[in-house]
């Protein structure tokens, strides 16, 4: 079954970069129809520089139809798989019945990143008066290098900060606007760590004491770090500590548990911390 593409994303300038000047065999690409003949289409691969690639007749789908414009227009963008290179004549073949649904998906979405990490570089180089090439040269390529992806780098940045790009070796001058366009445009994902305290008090103001403690416990609160506290079952109450690494909220649980502890000390109600 043939699987195509309605999404439009606009980039400034020249193409996403490839360090390969051709596709492998089995490679999926993304693909925009350009030609339409009786025996097949011809299309370009939008992250191979335009190059030109061939969609044979057989290859389209694995219904049978009359036409095959039926399935096929100008300007549609289909997920292909290819199957022939010919590096000495520069000529590929693709097909679209042998991408399955799920490879379409994560193609899909590999494509989308791919192209949210060329924006960043594009729009960085322009801050810095830099082309696209040395954005590639200087910050792309070494972050692919070392981290394996480019948008996964910049999504590891995000969440991390500004040292998952010195340690690819990204010159200085770029990682300050760097890291100011990826915070725009990744939404930072929080770790959440859990904690139990069992708290009890045979005092007769023990109910509001056990409630001071409590409340203690929220004094870390702040924007980038978010404490949240439940009832398990009286006396013990569950702790969920929410910030942007789990090293820091790790940490906060503990200021935590030790400022309720020494709360708990001073009112006299029986403290027990567990995980």
């Amino acid at each position: 079954m043939l699987y195509y593409v309605l999404f439009r994303l606009k980039i400034m300038g020249k193409t996403m970069k490839q360090r390969k000047q051709l596709p492998d065999v089995n490679e999926l690409v993304i693909a925009t129809v350009r030609e339409i003949f009786d025996y097949g289409a011809y299309v370009t691969l939008d992250e191979y520089n335009d190059i030109r690639a061939f969609l044979p007749w057989s290859e389209i789908t694995t219904k049978w139809v009359k036409d095959i414009r039926d399935v096929l227009r100008e300007g549609m963008k289909v997920v292909g798989k290819v199957i022939r290179v010919n590096k000495a004549k520069m000529q590929i073949d693709i097909s679209t019945k042998r991408v399955y649904d799920d490879e379409r998906k994560k193609k899909l979405l590999e494509y989308k990143q791919k192209q949210k990490a060329h924006k960043i570089l594009e729009i960085v180089a322009q801050k810095l008066n830099k082309s696209v090439d040395e954005a590639y040269q200087q910050v792309g390529w070494k972050l692919e290098d070392t981290y394996g992806d480019i948008y996964f780098a910049m999504e590891k940045a995000s969440q991390e900060g500004p040292q998952v790009l010195r340690e690819a070796g990204v010159p200085e001058e770029w990682i300050k606007a760097l890291m100011e366009e990826i915070q725009k445009r990744f939404e930072t994902k929080k770790v959440t760590v859990t904690g139990y305290v069992i708290l009890r008090s045979l005092d007769g103001n023990g109910v509001n004491k056990i409630r001071e403690v409590l409340l203690s416990m929220l004094q870390q609160s702040s924007n980038s770090v978010e404490i949240r506290i439940y009832t398990v079952g009286a006396p013990r109450y569950r702790i969920d500590v929410s910030a942007e690494d789990y090293k820091t909220a790790e940490k906060i649980l503990m200021q935590v548990v030790k400022q309720a502890e020494a709360t708990a000390r001073k009112l006299g109600v029986q403290f027990e911390f567990k995980r």
